[in-house]
Order: structure tokens, then C-alpha cells, then sequence
């Protein structure tokens, strides 16, 4: 039977809103695969076992705080987002093993929405799948099985989506808008209904088993809200968290180019990464010493972030200090812990202050003082660990080059308030690193 389309935005929600149109049933399959998971949760359910299920999916989301998602997706430096929207919510969720069970999930989005056909022998994804849900069923703190299905389904559609969000919300360039994305190109584009009985939508007879396609990017409407999240009744239970993460994501991390890939670039040569830092914080020092001239109004880069002298000392110094408790973390076998900074988000009453000389000899001896650190570090690291690190993330390698050009970012995001003096070698900058966009207020002051 032929697909039934519909694509303007009032058909669209109107077939969302009849009961007759349900998600595809799932085939159920052995107990611990991916077509049991899919048989048994609340996404490819209907009527009252969907709403049974759902239920459960909402006392699960109840209980994360959407402070400490955005604090848990800010931190850490896994650049696979998919792993790592993951390892946020298994954290939040109190799960054991969030590392483990961010790859386990990964594996079984890749099946989870395009299963094999019935009646095909398990190609190696499905296979791959299969094992996964069943290492994640006992990791979901659950005995009971429908429970742990519908906390892995939760899992699994974060996983998908919520990456997806966040690679749109990176790829237009500039300051991620995720209203914006949400309106002109959302993460999910389609949804399919099967008909359970005959109903008419918009004035078209759908009859009973016909398949129905919602052409969500074709009803987009400006000024409607976008359906990338469904419509009621049957409306994304994790909209909200799915939005926090994502802007945890790409807006709340420390570190400006936190999430967005290695620096790019050659990388430094062996004998070159303990000199990297100390060289860009003389690159930040030699603008510091004309910035006691500085007048008061804060600078808006080209990114649309604000920026004063103590800004640019506080962040310099708090991603310095950041990395170095990763790195150190990383080396004694300890989990990262998130950080809490509020970074290039906010400018503070302290940034706006006066910045002085006595302002500049204490910025002086913080920042050469942190060099020296990373310097003393790097340098007593065996050369294969700076390629072969310890822990989940960038290599510690990559990490000297990301300070080293971020450190330079945000000098150079001031810049000179008069003559600048003699400046040591720094690595090329090259393109801005995206940074967390700054706020409405931040931007009028």
C-alpha cells in the first residue's frame, strides 16, 4: 500500500493528535534485543501500554535536575557528542559505568531506528546491538525488565537527537542559536504513522493499515512551533532536558572550543609542547601591559563576545587551571570532575572594574606562575603519553595546543590599548575557537 503524506503544519499536527495513527508496531523479538527493546518501550507502543510506559519514562526525567545536566554536559572534553549526551544522563541517572554505558547505547542507537528487515539474517550492527542491550539491561539499576527497557529507550533517543541538535546548532557558524535550529533545521525532519483503523485528516481518507509519512520539514511554519519534538498527545517527555544538555553542550564549558574536534593545524613537534603555554601567556602579557590604559567600555569581538582586562586574566587563568585538574586527573586514574565556571558567559562586576598597575603585576605573576606549571608538567611526561593519554578525551598533547591558542583568543579579542612590546612566539591562532555565546544583557553593556 502506497504512503499517505502529509505536509502542511495543521495536518501534520492533527494526524500527531488522532488516536487511529500510531507510531509502527515494533516486532517483538528474544528477550534482551534490540527488537524486544523496541517491542517493549514506549516510543513504538499505543494505547494503554504506551501510556503505561510513558509513565515510566516520566518518573525517570523527574528525577534529573536541569541544573546539573547542563553543569555534567559542560564538562568533560569527549569529543563524540553522541557518548557523551549519554554519559550525562547515565550519570544523572545514578548509573554505574556511564562511560560503558554511553558506548552500549551508541551501538544500539545504530539499529534502534532502522531495524533489519523481518526475516534477515542479523547483519553485524544488529548483532552488535543485540550484545549491547543485553550488557545494558542489568546496568539500568532495575529488575524489573519493562522499567529497564524504557530507561535504555530514554538512552537511546537522547542519544540520537539531542547529538543531532547539537551538530546543527555547530554547523551554521557564528553563536549557536538553538531556537533558530529548531526552526529552520531541526534534528529530525520525518515522522511514520501506521493506520490501526480507518480516519480522515485534513480531508483525506487514510484507511485502515495504510502507512502515513509527516513531513515535518515541509510544514514548517513561521511563527509555529516546531514540531521537531512532536505535538500533543504524544509530545517529547525529554524536550526540556534534550535543550539543557545541548546547550551545556555548546554553551557552558569552560574551555571556548570545548567539543569542537582537536585544534586543527600541524601538530607541535616533540620538543615543542612544554613551551607552548609559557609562550602564549607571554603573547597575553605583552597586550596586558597596555591595558592600565584602558578606559572602562568592554570590547565585543567578532563572535559577538564581551570582553574587559580582568575577563580576559580571569579566563585565561581559569582554563589554565581547569586542564591542568583534567590533566592531573587523567594521570592519577580519577574521574574529570565538571566544572562549575561561569567562563566568557557572564562579565562580572570584577571584569568591569579598573584595571591598574598593581591589577597587571598580580596577573604577571598568576599567569607566568600557571605557565611555568604547565610547562614543568609537559616537559616530565614521557613523549608517549602526550600522544597516548591516560583517560577518555583530547590527548594531552591536543590539550596544550587548544590553551595555547585559546589563551590567545582571548587577548587578542581586547587586543592593544596603545603601543604593545616585544611578543614572545605563540602558536598561529588561526580561526576564532567557538566559544559559549554571551548573553541579551552581556551584549548591551
Amino acid at each position: 500500500m502506497n504512503e499517505v503524506i502529509f505536509a502542511r503544519y495543521e495536518d501534520v499536527t492533527a494526524a500527531l493528535a488522532d488516536p487511529a495513527l500510531v507510531p509502527p508496531p515494533a516486532t517483538p523479538g528474544r528477550y534482551g534485543t534490540v527488537a524486544w527493546l523496541r517491542s517493549t518501550v514506549a516510543r513504538f507502543s499505543a494505547g494503554e501500554p504506551h501510556a503505561r510506559r510513558r509513565a515510566l519514562v516520566l518518573a525517570d526525567l523527574a528525577r534529573l535536575d536541569p541544573g546539573r545536566l547542563r553543569i555534567l554536559a559542560a564538562g568533560g572534553y569527549e569529543p563524540d557528542v553522541r557518548l557523551r549526551v549519554v554519559r550525562v544522563l547515565a550519570t544523572a541517572l545514578g548509573l554505574a559505568g556511564p562511560e560503558a554505558v554511553a558506548r552500549d547505547v551508541k551501538a544500539v542507537a545504530r539499529a534502534y531506528f532502522d531495524p533489519a528487515p523481518d526475516g534477515s539474517a542479523p547483519s553485524g550492527s544488529v548483532a552488535e546491538a543485540d550484545a549491547a542491550v543485553a550488557r545494558l539491561l542489568p546496568a539500568m539499576g532495575d529488575a524489573d525488565a519493562e522499567t529497564a527497557a524504557n530507561r535504555i529507550g530514554l538512552l537511546v533517543q537522547a542519544c540520537e537527537a539531542t547529538a543531532v541538535l547539537v551538530e546543527h546548532a555547530r554547523r551554521g557558524g557564528g553563536v549557536p542559536d538553538l531556537a533558530a535550529v529548531l526552526r529552520e533545521d531541526p534534528p529530525v525532519r520525518a515522522m511514520r504513522r501506521f493506520a490501526a483503523r480507518a480516519t480522515v485528516v485534513g480531508g483525506v481518507a487514510v484507511p485502515a493499515g495504510a502507512r502515513v509519512l509527516l513531513d515535518l520539514d515541509a510544514a514548517r511554519e513561521p511563527g509555529r512551533e516546531p514540531l521537531a519534538f512532536g505535538a500533543e498527545p504524544r509530545l517529547c517527555p525529554g524536550r526540556a532536558h534534550a535543550l539543557v544538555i545541548a546547550e551545556g553542550i555548546l554553551f557552558g564549558a569552560s574551555d571556548p572550543a570545548d567539543g569542537s574536534g582537536p585544534p586543527a593545524g600541524e601538530q607541535p613537534g616533540p620538543a615543542e609542547p612544554a613551551e607552548l603555554i609559557p609562550a602564549a601567556v607571554r603573547h597575553v602579557l605583552a597586550l596586558a601591559d597596555t591595558w592600565t590604559a584602558w578606559e572602562g567600555r568592554p570590547v565585543v569581538n567578532a563572535d559577538g563576545r564581551t570582553y574587559t582586562p580582568h575577563k580576559v586574566v580571569r579566563r585565561v587563568a581559569d582554563h589554565l587551571l581547569d586542564h591542568l585538574a583534567e590533566v592531573e586527573a587523567r594521570l592519577a586514574g580519577e574521574p574529570t570532575a565538571p566544572d562549575h565556571w561561569h567562563a566568557s558567559l557572564v562579565t562580572t562586576p570584577a571584569d568591569l572594574a579598573p584595571f591598574t598597575a598593581a591589577d597587571l603585576d598580580e596577573a604577571r605573576s598568576r599567569l607566568t606562575r600557571l605557565g611555568a606549571i604547565w610547562a614543568h608538567r609537559v616537559a616530565a611526561l614521557p613523549e608517549r603519553q602526550l600522544d597516548d593519554s591516560p583517560g577518555t578525551g583530547w590527548s594531552i598533547r591536543q590539550i596544550v595546543r587548544h590553551l595555547a591558542e585559546a589563551a590567545a583568543y582571548y587577548a587578542d579579542s581586547l587586543g592593544p590599548v596603545g603601543p604593545v612590546g616585544p611578543v614572545g612566539p605563540v602558536v598561529p591562532v588561526g580561526a576564532a575557537p567557538a566559544a559559549p555565546a554571551t548573553t541579551t544583557e552581556e551584549q548591551t553593556r
